[in-house]
Parts: structure tokens; C-alpha cells; sequence
């Protein structure tokens, strides 16, 4: 029998390296894709590299695409990165902070989900994380309730009646439960 195949979005980071050891574990073949999108550090593309190896993964692709031709980001344009502020600070904020990428989120999950048609993949997994996400409105159990209504409209799996799955499996965990998990999977790091 042929195992399940996920597209995962793997950034090499903590979130989304357990996210894809679940998908892993959960019995899927991987086929992650990780974005060099004009992110200042790219030390998260060395470690996705590293972390897709350690997962052996089906294939890895690494994508670029210039966001900083779009600018509106501290990550991604000549803003200063805001220090200081202690994480109690950034969750009573009202405010979207400046590390905020503009439709990044979106952005991706619409290259994964033409990826996920390509290899006939059933899922995308995503390391998004609702109680972190420090005021990004595309990391909210909503916006991917959104995502997978569009996804089923979208794309001609959904039209035949066969939904590619987003996949949200930390969602709700804070990050000490993110650690726990991963220990317990034993997630490579990156």
C-alpha cells in the first residue's frame, strides 16, 4: 500500500519542524517546500535543508520569490526589527507588529496547494500557531477555516469531491507544549 503523500511548509524553524514530524509520524510522505522569500535571516533555509534530510523527506523544493519588492515588513524591507518588548507586552497589542509579512501565509499555502495537485498529495501541513502568532491575521483557526473552503473551490481535487487538507496540528499549542511535543517525536532541529 502506497503511504498518503503531505506537502509540508517547512521554514527550518521550531513550529513548523514539529509540524512536519507529525505529519511524519502520522504516516505521511513528506514533500516539503521552504520559501526564500527575502527573509533577512537565511539561516532558516539551512536549517530546513537539514531538517528535510533528517526526515527523508520524498523531495524538498526551495523556492524563491522576492518579497522585498513588495516591502511592509520589518523581515523583509529596511524597517527596524522591534526589541524589547517582553511577550506579555506583544500579546496585549492591538497593533499587527512590523514583522509582520504581508499575505505570507496566503502567499504560500498557494504554491503548497498547486504543489500538493502536482505530486497528489491529501494534506498541507502548516506550523501556524494561534495563542503565538503575536497578532499575524493569517496564523487564526479562522483564516484556515477560510483556506481550506477556498482550497476546496480552488483546485480541481476539491471540485471532483476529493479536498486537499490544510492541516493546522499546532494550532492551539503554546510553546512548551510545541517542545513536548517534538521531544516526543524526536523532531530533528535544525
Amino acid at each position: 500500500m502506497k503511504a498518503k503523500k503531505a506537502v509540508v511548509l517547512l521554514s527550518g524553524g521550531l513550529d513548523s519542524t514539529v509540524s512536519a514530524a507529525i505529519a511524519k509520524k502520522s504516516g505521511y510522505r513528506l514533500y516539503v517546500m521552504t520559501f526564500d522569500y527575502g527573509q533577512r535571516h537565511k539561516r532558516e533555509i539551512q536549517s530546513a535543508k537539514r531538517v528535510a534530510k533528517i526526515l527523508k523527506v520524498a523531495e524538498h523544493k526551495i523556492l524563491k520569490i522576492d518579497l522585498n519588492q513588495i516591502g511592509g515588513s520589518a523581515l523583509t524591507d529596511r524597517m527596524p526589527v522591534p526589541l524589547g518588548k517582553s511577550a506579555a507586552q506583544i500579546k496585549a497589542s492591538k497593533e499587527i507588529p512590523s514583522t509582520y509579512v504581508p499575505a505570507r501565509n496566503t502567499i504560500f499555502l498557494s504554491f503548497a496547494l498547486a504543489y500538493a495537485e502536482v505530486v497528489g498529495a491529501a494534506a498541507i501541513f502548516i506550523g501556524a500557531n494561534s495563542l503565538d502568532y503575536s497578532g499575524y491575521p493569517d496564523c487564526r483557526p479562522e483564516y484556515f477555516r477560510t483556506y481550506q473552503a477556498l482550497a476546496n473551490l480552488a483546485t480541481k481535487k476539491g471540485v471532483e469531491g476529493k479536498r486537499i487538507s490544510v492541516k493546522t496540528p499546532i494550532i492551539n499549542l503554546n510553546k512548551k507544549q510545541i517542545i513536548l511535543k517534538g521531544m516526543a517525536l524526536k523532531a530533528p532541529s535544525g
